[in-house]
């Protein structure tokens, strides 16, 4: 028998919140973004959970050949654009969008003859301060782009540093927007600015955004950038991570759980241990208090997460035993949750899931 650990994709969930992004930015076509291997779900099922999807949009440039080989015939974009000239015969080879986010790029496409264009997507650094022209670059970078015979089609881009948060003291969406018309001005092109919170934040800023492309990444997997839950803007969970009880524990006032005895019983008490360990993804450093769900029921994590065990208090469950079910995250308990808990975003526990982990697939609501 394998451990019994093992992650269940719900691809219903992925098309359902596809169908809700869509709800959000009906105007707009979606770039679905699969980076790290889709969130840790795979690239193979973000093909079939983002079939209807306009395109598929990520970071990796093996990954965009692999999607390629698998059948995606729609567009792909590589949001980090091309890291060596060599990779740009690449791309129009097998029709890839890039992004263009510094000179060194613009000059390496100067020197590529390509015997067919590519269509790129002009980066703009609107306050994020992480990739892109400034907008007082932004129009000469276009011009020299758009001089460029290898050059077919060019959108306008810009990534939201606080979308989750309308009204950020220190920059927020409406004061981004403002710098990329500054830059942007009347240029022809496509414009694509929201990530998922842009995308959820929709409704409330209308037209303001102007999206012809939006680019929803957490929210097609369930989770959000942040502030109110997942399922308050209808969307399901994807990823749900399940185990088991493999050994149980009882303890007496003053005993000690785990590396370190971190955890110290107060009173008799019962403490299950479960086959999950932050080799599999789990966070090491969640504390004590992090909820788990044990046949049902809700309970907390106790003593500090090991490589392949943690332990949890099965005091409040009446008749655990070993090989009682035990929900980590997902169907039942938001992953946003948990990663809240561990001080961390629901992204991070969805991307560590460890190759360890047996991954089968399942309509949410059953066991997988």
């Amino acid at each position: 028998m394998p451990r019994p650990i093992f992650a269940t994709i719900h691809l219903d969930s992925m098309q359902h919140n596809l169908a809700q992004a869509r709800t959000y930015a009906p105007m707009s076509r979606i770039w679905a973004v699969v980076k790290a291997n889709a969130y840790g779900h795979g690239l193979e099922r973000a093909m079939r959970g983002f079939a209807t999807a306009d395109g598929l949009a990520l970071v990796e440039t093996e990954g965009a050949l692999q999607l390629r080989t698998g059948g995606w015939i729609k567009p792909i974009l590589l949001l980090e654009g091309f890291f060596d000239a060599s990779d740009i015969p690449l791309l129009a080879e097998h029709n890839i969008n890039s992004a263009i986010h510094n000179i060194e790029q613009v000059k390496m496409l100067e020197y590529t003859q390509l015997y067919r264009p590519i269509d790129v997507h002009l980066k703009m650094n609107t306050g994020m301060n992480r990739l892109g022209f400034r907008p007082d670059e932004y129009a000469a970078a276009y011009q020299r782009l758009r001089a460029i015979p290898g050059v077919r089609s060019i959108t306008h881009m810009t990534h939201f540093a606080n979308a989750d948060e309308l009204e950020h003291p220190r920059l927020t969406i409406a004061e981004q927007v403002r710098r990329f018309r500054f830059g942007a001005g009347e240029l022809p092109g496509e414009r694509s600015l929201s990530n998922s919170g842009g995308v959820l934040h929709q409704p409330e800023l209308g037209d303001a955004l102007s999206n012809d492309w939006v680019r929803p990444g957490i929210m097609l997997y369930g989770g959000t950038p942040g502030g109110r839950a997942a399922q308050d803007y209808g969307l399901r969970p994807t990823m749900t991570l399940r185990s088991e009880i493999i050994g149980i524990q009882e303890l007496q006032a003053g005993d000690t759980v785990g590396y370190g005895s971190r955890f110290v019983a107060e009173g008799p008490m019962t403490v299950g241990v479960v086959a999950c360990g932050y080799a599999d993804g789990y966070p090491r450093h969640a504390p004590h208090g992090t909820p788990v769900i044990v046949d049902g029921v809700r309970t907390t994590l106790v003593g500090r997460v090991s490589m392949d065990m943690m332990t949890v208090d099965l005091t409040p469950i009446r008749n655990a035993r070993i090989g009682s079910k035990v929900l980590l995250w997902g169907d039942g308990l938001p992953i946003d949750e948990v990663a809240s808990s561990a001080g961390t975003i629901g992204y991070e526990l969805m991307c560590a899931l460890a190759g360890r982990v047996r991954v089968t697939e399942g309509r949410m609501g059953t066991d997988g």
